[in-house]
This record gives structure tokens, C-alpha cells and sequence, in this order.
């Protein structure tokens, strides 16, 4: 509930609902004091840009899909002021995420992916933290029935988790990707 509350309040997407499988973070210092939120939600159902980045066609994107987590909230609340935290929070959880994937869900992820609005952010942290700009959405969103821009253009980023991520989302892969 805190969660909810926090997102809803300074996140400027609020907190619409949790999405299929996801994980939430509450992000507080050594000290136990509260200083942010990150939560992980099942992926976009298609992406151009990580598709072909990943090489996925429609069967092997249904097939791997569930190997993909979206980081569709990161909040460090505004008065919270302490160089190169977001870099860090995103390093701290890509160590962890897959992991409690396979604890809550009964499997792991292999790639992390993020949506970052162009005009509004620049995608410093995750370019910080190693995340790779694969390319950009076309503005139509999840449940778009027209080629027309809806939504704002956003930039796509990724993670791998290990080196053989990519190879383990292919369809040819075994069940639950690459070991490593």
C-alpha cells in the first residue's frame, strides 16, 4: 500500500495497476530511510526495437516473452539528493531481479527492458548503468487500432542479465533460456 501510495503521489505516470507477473522494490538507505521505488512488470507484448535487437519473430517472441521483465516504474522521491543513485538502484537490481522472478514465478528473466518519454527524460541512468539504447517505440501504445502516433514517443532500453541472455530468448533455446 505504501508502495501504491508513493507512486500514485510522485511518479508522473502514477500507479495505474501491476501488470501480469511483477516485482516491487521499496528502496531504502542503510539507514532504513526511504528513498525510492522500483517495480518490474510483465513486458511489452511487441516492440520493434527489441524484437529485432533480440531477433525474435512472432513465434519466438511468444515463446520467450516471459523471459523479459519492463522496468515500468523507477521513483527516487524528489527530495532525495545523492549523486549517481538512480545508476546504482538499477545495478542493484538487475543483480537480484531474476532471482525473485524464480522464487515468486517458478522462473527466471533473462533481459530487462525500460520506455523512456523522449522531450521528457534522457535515459542518463540507464546509460549509466550499461542499458543499451536498442531504439524507439512509434507512439501507438499496447491497445492502439490505428498507425497514427497516440502516445509519446518513448526511447527503448535493455539489460541482459548475462552474456548468453540473447541466446536464451531465441525459440531454439531450452525451456527457461540459457544456463549460465
Amino acid at each position: 500500500m505504501e508502495f501504491k501510495s508513493y507512486i500514485d503521489q510522485y511518479h508522473y505516470l502514477g500507479f495505474d495497476r501491476s501488470v501480469g507477473e511483477n516485482i516491487k522494490y521499496f528502496v531504502k538507505s542503510e539507514n532504513g530511510v526511504p528513498l525510492g521505488c522500483v517495480m518490474f512488470s510483465s513486458p511489452a507484448w511487441a516492440c520493434r526495437a527489441r524484437d529485432t535487437f533480440i531477433g525474435w519473430d512472432r513465434d519466438e517472441r511468444r515463446a520467450g516473452l516471459h523471459l523479459v521483465t519492463n522496468n515500468s516504474r523507477f521513483l527516487i522521491f524528489p527530495w532525495v539528493r545523492v549523486p549517481h543513485l538512480a545508476s546504482h538502484i538499477l545495478a542493484k537490481t538487475a543483480r537480484r531481479v531474476s532471482d525473485d522472478f524464480r522464487a515468486k514465478y517458478g522462473h527466471p528473466v533473462l533481459l530487462l527492458e525500460t520506455f523512456v518519454e523522449r522531450g521528457r527524460f534522457r535515459g542518463t541512468c540507464y546509460k549509466a548503468a550499461n542499458w543499451l539504447y536498442v531504439g524507439y517505440t512509434t507512439g501507438r501504445g499496447r491497445d492502439s487500432k490505428t498507425s497514427r502516433p497516440l502516445i509519446p514517443h518513448k526511447d527503448v532500453w535493455i539489460y541482459p542479465l548475462r552474456a548468453s541472455a540473447l541466446s536464451g530468448l531465441r525459440a531454439d533455446a531450452p525451456e527457461g533460456g540459457c544456463v549460465n
